[in-house]
């Protein structure tokens, strides 16, 4: 595996709505309020599902309503998004090794 160095998207961006980006191992203070602050946000969204889930079985509930629980699912999947996209960039790229690759179907070993 290839432990190439990647610069970490955190859960926040600028007043201009720019990304922000972390460079570092991982260990410092940046990292760990990164972490937790994508813990509350996967938390939420979490929380929030069973929400929306309660709401869309309530026949009384108001189209302000279910328009209301909608803008923050759309919230809540933006940030969740944005976790899933920092998570994958930072996963070890694995090598090109022969021993690797899988076995075609219509190969067999003898």
């Amino acid at each position: 595996m290839s432990t190439t160095q990647m610069a970490r998207l955190l859960p926040w961006s600028t007043p201009e709505g720019n990304p922000c980006f972390l460079h570092g191992d991982g260990n410092g203070y940046l990292s760990r309020l990164a972490d937790n602050i994508e813990s509350v946000q996967l938390g939420m969204a979490g929380e929030l599902l069973d929400h929306a889930a309660d709401m869309l079985a309530d026949r009384k509930a108001t189209p302000d309503q279910l328009r209301f629980v909608l803008a923050r699912m759309s919230e809540a999947l933006r940030d969740v998004h944005r976790i899933a996209e920092s998570r994958g960039a930072r996963m070890p790229v694995p090598d090109a090794d022969e021993d690797d690759v899988p076995a075609r179907s219509d190969e067999v070993s003898a």
